[in-house]
C-alpha cells in the first residue's frame, strides 16, 4: 500500500472532471529517435491541447472544485505554464484569476496569460519571489492560493497521465517525467507503483535547478541558490517536504542532466518526431543521451510536457546546437 497524499480512485474520478480536452492526448513509438538513443521511445505527447502544457489537467480540477465550493477567486505562482492553465480553465468557469510570475518568464507564456483575461503581476527575481507575493495577495485579499505541487488537485490530475500510460497496448520499462515541484512525477509515479509496479519511475531535472533531485537523493529537503537552466518550468529552489514525502515513495531515480544535453534533445524532437517543445519537455531525452548504456535494449516513454517556448530563444538553442 502506497503511503502517499495522493488517492488512486480520485484519480480515476478526476477524469470525469477534467475537460476531455485535455485527456488521451497522443502515446506513440516514435522509431526516428531510436537509432540515436540506442532504445526503443514511445513518446507521451502533452502539447496538444489549448494551454500546450500538461497543467490544465490539474487547474480543470481545481477550477471545478473552486465552483463547488461558490468560490469566484484564484491566485498563483506560475513559471508560466500553471498560470497559463488556470487562466484557461478559470475563463471557462467564470472565475476570476491572478497571476504572479517573474518579469524573466517567456514573453509568450505571459502574453498568453493576458490573453485570456487572467491579472498579471510581474516582480523581479524568480519563481520563488512570485511565490512570496501570491502568498500575499491571497492573504491580504482572501482569496484562494493555489500551490502547484503542494495543492493535491495539481498532482492528481497530471497523475491521469499515469492512468494513460498503463492503459496503453504496448507496455515500457520505463518513464522519463520531468521534475519540477513535483506535481507530475508524483501523480504519475503513484499511478505507476500502484498499477504497473514493475516499470521505472525516473524524475529528470537539470543541473542548473537541482533542489527536488538533491533532495530525493538525501531524502530531506535541500534549498538551493539562484538556479541556471534554460528550463525554465523546472526551476525551483525550495521543495515542499510533503510533495518530497511523494515523491519518495514513487520514484526510482532522480537524474541531473547538463543544459547542452537540454538543448540536444530538443534538437533531436524537432528533428526526428518533428516537435518544437520548451527545454522542461526534452529532459527525459536529456537522460537517455547523457546514459544511453542505462537504456540500451529497453522501451523507454518520455512525456513531452510543454511547448510553450520562445521563438527567438529557441533558435538561438537549435541554431547553436547545429553549430556544434
Amino acid at each position: 500500500m502506497l503511503e502517499t497524499r495522493l488517492d488512486t480512485g480520485r484519480i480515476r474520478a478526476a477524469r470525469l472532471v477534467i475537460d476531455p480536452l485535455f485527456l488521451d492526448t497522443p502515446l506513440y513509438r516514435c522509431e526516428g529517435l531510436e537509432p540515436g538513443l540506442g532504445c526503443a521511445v514511445s513518446v507521451k505527447l502533452e502539447t496538444a491541447n489549448p494551454v500546450r502544457s500538461f497543467k490544465g489537467r490539474g487547474t480543470e480540477l481545481v477550477a471545478g472544485r473552486l465552483i463547488d465550493m461558490g468560490a469566484r477567486d484564484v491566485v498563483c505562482a506560475s513559471a508560466g505554464n500553471l498560470g497559463l492553465a488556470l487562466a484557461w480553465s478559470g475563463r471557462r468557469r467564470g472565475l476570476n484569476v491572478a497571476v504572479v510570475a517573474s518579469r524573466s518568464a517567456p514573453a509568450a507564456k505571459l502574453d498568453r496569460i493576458r490573453a485570456l483575461g487572467a491579472r498579471l503581476e510581474l516582480v523581479d527575481g524568480d519563481f520563488d519571489q512570485a511565490r512570496e507575493r501570491a502568498v500575499d495577495i491571497a492573504r491580504g485579499d482572501g482569496v484562494r492560493l493555489l500551490e502547484d505541487s503542494q495543492d493535491i488537485e495539481t498532482c492528481e490530475g497530471a497523475a491521469t497521465i499515469g492512468l494513460e500510460l498503463v492503459d496503453a497496448a504496448q507496455p515500457v520499462d520505463a518513464v522519463l517525467v520531468a521534475l519540477g515541484g513535483g506535481a507530475m512525477a508524483t501523480g504519475v509515479g503513484h499511478v505507476l507503483k500502484a498499477l504497473a509496479p514493475g516499470v521505472e519511475v525516473i524524475c529528470v531535472q537539470p543541473e542548473g535547478a537541482p533542489a527536488m533531485a538533491r533532495s530525493w537523493h538525501r531524502r530531506s529537503v535541500v534549498t538551493t541558490g539562484p538556479t541556471d537552466t534554460i528550463a525554465d518550468g523546472v526551476a525551483g529552489r525550495r521543495p515542499i517536504k510533503a510533495v518530497l514525502d511523494d515523491l519518495l515513495q514513487v520514484a526510482d531515480d532522480a537524474v541531473l542532466v547538463r543544459e547542452e544535453s537540454i538543448i540536444a534533445g530538443m534538437r533531436a524532437l524537432l528533428d526526428h518526431a518533428g516537435l518544437v517543445v520548451e527545454p522542461s519537455a526534452a529532459l527525459g531525452i536529456a537522460a537517455v543521451l547523457e546514459d544511453r548504456e542505462r537504456f540500451a535494449g529497453r522501451h523507454v516513454a518520455t512525456i513531452v510536457c510543454g511547448s510553450n517556448v520562445d521563438l527567438d530563444s529557441y533558435h538561438r538553442w537549435i541554431g547553436a546546437a547545429s553549430i556544434r
